[in-house]
């Protein structure tokens, strides 16, 4: 029997009402050593056939890893194949080819003549600017459906358009093709797509962001941050005209009504509690083999070393959504996810020029499910006058009855020039009337208001199960841009 085995074993049998609930219970984590005497920064990573895994460093060096499911972590390969790229943020394996996201170009490596070093490079598009600096990051998704890969590009230092398409996504097809996709991007960590094929990406706090957020991304649509506008005088006619420019101070409620164009963030992540600088994207094909719920997506966080749930839904056409901490401690800042066939997750960092919460300044770690299925908020959705809550598994009645089990709070951000915002325009929701379905799964809540724009914050105290065992998570923190009919 293997480890993680024998820990479900071992824990199914201790009961419920012992057991508060705990990370460790839930999931094993282990970090792969890294080849001796290399300063190996993980900016990118992505798994490829059976057994292997090609990592991007922000040193410009790309490694292959094989053996990754030993039993002994210590019997993970590494192979460098190439060295002198610029930062990839952003691979993918097609072909034979690895494809990457570079700061001067989206270019693929390939080993032509099959002795493991790949010696062909060649660029596929290279179609925005590049100043130099340092935070000119780009950002770059995995293939959709047609083949299409999209960049985030970062601005200038994070303030300025200083170059061509800074604060754009572009849409790169696999011709080489290069469009203009969408605009409003400030400072993003990650691109990704969620479970419909809709493409969103990860904005920092900082100027027009009052607290980060995961932002919808539609094409022909403004996403929030107007200081890369100045390229509507290049873009393509499906983008239109210029947007209008958001009033500052304002609230983001307000110019979404305003402003046509603009879609707001869909999951508006607050600063400090849950995190403070998310990244990858990542929806997990078969999530149950990682203990998760289906059709919701992993959300990297640097600063706290940890990785996010996110659950979104439509409403009026609008995505917006609730968002928990799902693992904290990781070894080091999270800049990069893959999920395996098999549900083990990799997970790799560094902590080059922002600090983390992890133990080091860089690292790659391997995630597994011990089994062992926690008691979870499985998604929050918006009613009418309120939310439904759906858990993975049915509560106690009388858990749900006690005085307080509920506390509920909201609030919104500044949407403003200046860097961040408090939280403002605090209110106070009460719940009056809550019910339980029959099967104990669905609570439904009903408040003497709702309020559109604000993060509502439902925090559940003393859920548990009628075996006892406890709600693992019980913060969870719902952007509500749209109130349903």
């Amino acid at each position: 029997m293997d480890k993680v085995k024998l820990l479900s074993a071992l824990v199914s049998l201790i009961p419920m009402t012992m057991m508060a609930a705990n990370q460790d219970d839930y999931y094993t984590k282990e970090q792969i050593p890294l080849p001796k005497g290399v300063t190996l920064e993980v900016g990118c990573l992505s798994l490829f056939g059976d057994d292997q895994l090609v990592v991007g460093t922000r040193r410009g060096e790309i490694w292959v890893l094989s053996n990754i499911h030993a039993e002994d972590v210590s019997d993970v390969k590494w192979q460098q194949v190439f060295t002198g790229a610029h930062e990839p943020l952003g691979i993918f394996e097609k072909d034979g080819w690895f494809h990457f996201m570079d700061r001067d170009a989206y270019a693929r490596i390939g080993d032509r003549d099959g002795d493991g070093t790949y010696e062909a490079y060649e660029v596929i598009s290279n179609q925005w600017g590049i100043t130099g600096d340092y935070h000119e990051y780009n950002f770059g998704s995995r293939p959709d459906a047609e083949g299409n890969v999209y960049v985030a590009h970062c601005l200038t230092g994070s303030f300025q358009a200083g170059s061509q398409w800074r604060g754009w996504v572009q849409q790169i097809a696999p011709d080489g093709t290069t469009t203009p996709f969408a605009s409003g991007v400030r400072s993003p960590g990650g691109i990704g797509f969620n479970g419909e094929g809709d493409l969103f990406y990860t904005d920092n706090q900082g100027i027009w962001n009052g607290t980060s957020c995961l932002k919808h991304a539609p094409k022909g649509k403004f996403t929030g941050c107007p200081k890369g506008n100045i390229f509507y005088r290049n873009a393509p006619a499906h983008m239109g005209a210029r947007p209008k420019e958001p009033v500052d101070g304002s609230r983001i409620v307000t110019e979404a009504k305003r402003i046509p164009e603009y879609v707001p963030p869909a999951v508006q992540i607050p600063h400090g509690k849950v995190g403070q600088s998310p990244t990858a994207i990542y929806t997990p094909d078969e999530p149950a083999k990682l203990g998760l719920p289906e059709g919701q997506l992993l959300i990297g966080e640097h600063t706290h070393s940890g990785v996010q749930r996110v659950y979104l839904e439509k409403v009026n056409g609008v995505y917006q959504g609730v968002v928990w901490k799902l693992l904290e401690k990781m070894k080091t800042g999270t800049l990069a996810i893959h999920v395996a066939e098999n549900g083990t997750m990799f997970t790799g960092g560094s902590v080059r020029g922002w600090p983390s919460n992890g133990q080091f300044p860089l690292a790659i770690e391997r995630t597994k499910w011990t089994g062992v299925a926690p008691l979870e908020m499985e998604k929050v959705n918006a009613t009418p006058n309120g939310f439904k809550i759906t858990f993975t598994e049915a509560v106690d009645p009388a858990s749900v009855a006690a005085e307080n089990f509920c506390k509920l709070s909201a609030w919104t951000y500044q949407y403003r020039a200046a860097y961040g915002s408090p939280e403002v325009d605090a209110v106070t929701p009460v719940v009056t009337k809550s019910t339980l379905s029959q099967d104990g799964t669905e609570l439904t809540l009903e408040l003497d208001q709702l309020t559109q724009g604000h993060v509502h914050h439902i925090q559940l105290n003393g859920i548990k199960t009628k075996a006892g065992k406890d709600l693992w998570h019980k913060d969870a923190y719902y952007t509500l841009n749209q109130i349903p009919n």
